[in-house]
């Protein structure tokens, strides 16, 4: 039996209760875990229609799956964050790290104690301040004091590394004392780890107060080269009481959640105290299988339940979570007080998540090449179409018309992501009594065809992807067309929605297929279809004005100058040719308006009733 066929037949018999199901590969391995609220319905949603290539690619992969019946949504979402950490499932979205809010720990009961960033405060017996915004953060804060105070940031351990080789450029720079010197003191880095520690207790002016008595008492005592180097000290730490707020921060009061789909998925929250922002965190992903909503969710609970209990009291989203009661609850224990999971809808929260999503996107942008992003979505689109080549080479069709006359066709070329406007080519429909959008598809799709085969080298190389305004007949009689000139190549509709904007790709048989998922692939065929648009209105309309030029040109006394006048009044051939002479006289003389309107008009000169009979004339 087919192993999907197998899967659903199982999926079928599952109940309609919450719990976890997980995803297992033929060696027994487990691929992905979820949650549900009916086992049932989620499980079995998997093995039947149409999904995203990632989903796709899961599913294909899945030999077995097992399920654990939960007794509330909540449990399945605690077994789920537990079981994911556990396995770290391939298909799953899973933050590298536990990140969060940092702590700065520093183990006092060492000789030469050192300040180092970690995770979570533990219960080791070491000192732990914070915790903090960010990691980058954090490490600036252990910059500044280290250069304030002139300790060591080296990789060097001491006591060990003392004397075995020579100061660093630090030393030399006078940006630390030379620590692994022989004669260092081991007493005054002791001192120094304390004033650290005070500063980042937030205790810096008690700090100062001390240093500059003891700067007075060394001056008194005309030791002006250790009241130099107190003035110094006290100077630099001066300099961070500016930073005093947000080292003193224990926890923050808001934090807003941005997330962006693009050549890679950007995962950003903003750290705010007071409406201050103090820190941000970024985490970049590759293309998760879950939704948006379900992709937050996920990315949330595992930021969060990482962050023990550094947890703010309002969680800003960008959108509605399923599951949002049952997390809220999760992290609320967790932190040991209320926690609010909100989705601003209006004001200066709104504006918070907005500055959260434009960093996601930005983040994006900043990381990848602009050749990156292109790369990114072709190899997106080729899962999408199931592609046996990435779609370096795509090719478009559209038609234009104004009813039965000035029929045109327009190919546009789009190499790596890229318009290759060198390569558009354009035909003018022949042979068509009146308008028919098939028949005159499949003259322009065979003419460009027939042209390669011909060995014409302006019609060289084969498209990797050949796509066609319209839809599914649009696409069918392209592919009839490729068919009958014994040519293969993957051929696909473009389909707009009822405002005229592309929605989706179609088959020849009518099998639609979604691209809003993703905005990079989105925007790449919207721009195509587009542009491919454009290019046959243009087409069109030059064809349309050199026959009407073409016209006027015919008329006696018409030159450039009077047809280009009658063209900018009226606008048109059709208008020009129902204007009265009187109309006509407004913009040309009454000879040339005459002219005009006799062409138009079929009149002959009839004789003068004096003329003179011609010999022979009688009949």
């Amino acid at each position: 039996m087919d192993t999907i066929k197998m899967l659903l037949e199982k999926a079928n018999r599952l109940p309609l209760l919450p719990g976890v199901y997980i995803m297992l590969d033929d060696k027994g391995e487990v691929i992905y875990v979820g949650k549900a609220k009916k086992l049932k319905n989620r499980v079995s949603s998997y093995f039947h229609g149409e999904h995203l290539p990632k989903v796709a690619a899961m599913v294909a992969k899945a030999a077995d799956f097992q399920v654990i019946v939960a007794a509330s949504e909540f449990e399945a979402l605690v077994l789920e964050n537990s079981l994911i950490k556990r396995h770290r499932p391939h298909y799953n979205i899973l933050l590298k790290d536990d990140k969060g809010y940092p702590f700065i720990r520093m183990d006092r009961r060492e000789e030469y104690p050192r300040m180092e960033i970690c995770s979570r405060a533990g219960k080791d017996g070491a000192d732990y301040f914070g915790p903090f915004g960010g990691r980058s953060q954090s490490r600036e804060i252990i910059d500044a004091i280290s250069k304030a105070l002139l300790l060591p940031d080296c990789s060097r351990v001491f006591p060990r590394d003392i004397g075995k080789e020579r100061p660093c450029l630090n030393y030399h720079l006078e940006k630390c004392a030379g620590w692994c010197l022989r004669d260092a003191d081991a007493g005054d880095y002791r001192t120094r780890i304390e004033q650290a520690a005070l500063i980042l207790d937030g205790k810096s002016g008690e700090l100062v107060a001390a240093l500059e008595g003891e700067m007075t008492a060394a001056a008194e005592e005309l030791r002006f080269e250790r009241a130099a180097e107190l003035r110094d000290r006290i100077r630099a730490i001066e300099g961070l009481q500016n930073r005093q707020r947000v080292i003193a921060t224990a926890f923050t009061d808001t934090d807003a959640v941005g997330f962006c789909r693009g050549a890679k998925s950007c995962f950003t929250v903003l750290h705010f105290v007071e409406g201050d922002l103090i820190g941000k965190d970024v985490e970049m992903l590759d293309e998760p299988l879950e939704s948006d909503g379900e992709a937050v969710e996920d990315l949330v609970r595992q930021y969060y339940t990482a962050a023990g209990a550094a947890i703010p009291k309002t969680v800003l989203l960008p959108c509605e979570l399923d599951g949002a009661e049952e997390l809220e609850r999760l992290i609320g224990e967790l932190s040991g007080r209320r926690v609010h999971l909100e989705v601003p809808k209006r004001g200066e929260r709104m504006r918070l998540v907005e500055s959260a999503q434009l960093n996601a996107k930005e983040e994006i942008e900043r990381r990848t090449t602009g050749e990156q992003r292109r790369l990114k979505t072709l190899e997106w689109l080729q899962r999408a179409l199931e592609l046996e080549e990435l779609p370096r080479r795509i090719e478009a069709f559209d038609i234009s018309n104004l009813g039965n006359q000035g029929i045109v066709a327009a190919m546009t070329v789009f190499q790596d992501g890229k318009p290759l406007r060198r390569d558009y080519r354009k035909f003018r429909i022949r042979d068509l009594e009146q308008q028919d959008d098939y028949a005159s598809m499949h003259q322009a799709v065979t003419r460009r065809f027939q042209h390669y085969l011909d060995g014409d080298e302006k019609f060289a190389p084969l498209p990797d992807l050949l796509l066609i305004d319209g839809g599914e007949m649009h696409t069918l009689t392209a592919c009839r067309a490729l068919e009958e000139l014994g040519l293969q190549v993957s051929c696909f509709g473009m389909v707009k929605d009822d405002r005229h904007h592309t929605r989706a790709l179609v088959t020849a048989d009518g099998r639609e297929i979604g691209i809003s998922g993703n905005q990079a692939v989105f925007s790449l065929i919207g721009s195509i279809q587009e542009e491919t648009h454009r290019s046959a209105i243009t087409y069109q309309r030059k064809l349309r004005g050199e026959d009407m030029a073409s016209q006027l040109d015919a008329i006696e006394g018409i030159g450039p100058k009077r047809r280009n006048a009658l063209l900018k009044h009226f606008r048109s051939l059709k208008a020009i040719s129902t204007a009265d002479e009187d109309a006509l006289r407004a913009v040309l003389p009454a000879p040339a308006a005459k002219a005009v309107h006799r062409y138009f008009h079929g009149e002959e000169e009839q004789p003068c009733a004096s003329s003179p009979v011609l010999p022979g004339a009688e009949s």
